[in-house]
């Protein structure tokens, strides 16, 4: 996802798989091409502690990103070294909701994985189509 909660990539997987297993697959599952890193604008890449395992860390490396990824045990602490509130993830929350609002892909019926998979990828391109639409309306 970028930044504001756009989709730009997805895997299907079965439940039992981590998402760690899956992170080089989604990110080369990306349909946007991103701009070429160099030494002073790097690609960062966020992720979460559920990431925090050499295959988290080497499928962002190998994918030339520079991997953020909090360690696990670790909490944000402010200036006084005081435990604040944990990071909060609304973006990736109310995306998964608005996909969650086609009932297509809310509970899997098809059979094929491919199937379900352009199910989601046509409930993505809905999504980037709303978005457009509603910032063509506020530029008028």
């Amino acid at each position: 996802m970028e930044a504001d909660g756009g989709p730009l990539g997805c895997v299907v997987a079965g439940a039992n798989v981590h998402d760690t297993k899956l992170l080089r697959e989604t990110i080369e599952a990306m349909v946007v091409d991103r701009p070429d890193a160099t030494p002073e604008a790097p690609q960062h890449l966020c992720l979460d502690k559920a990431y925090d395992n050499p295959t988290g860390q080497t499928a962002a490396e190998a994918a030339g990103y520079v991997p953020h990824i909090r360690r696990i045990g670790e909490e944000k602490m402010d200036a006084s070294q005081r435990q604040r509130y944990p990071a909060r993830r609304w973006v990736v929350e109310r995306t998964l909701a608005w996909l969650s609002k086609c009932r297509a892909i809310l509970v899997r019926y098809a059979k094929k994985a491919c199937n379900y998979l352009g199910l989601i990828k046509l409930a993505c391109v809905l999504l980037w189509f709303r978005r457009l639409h509603r910032l063509e309306g506020v530029l008028r």
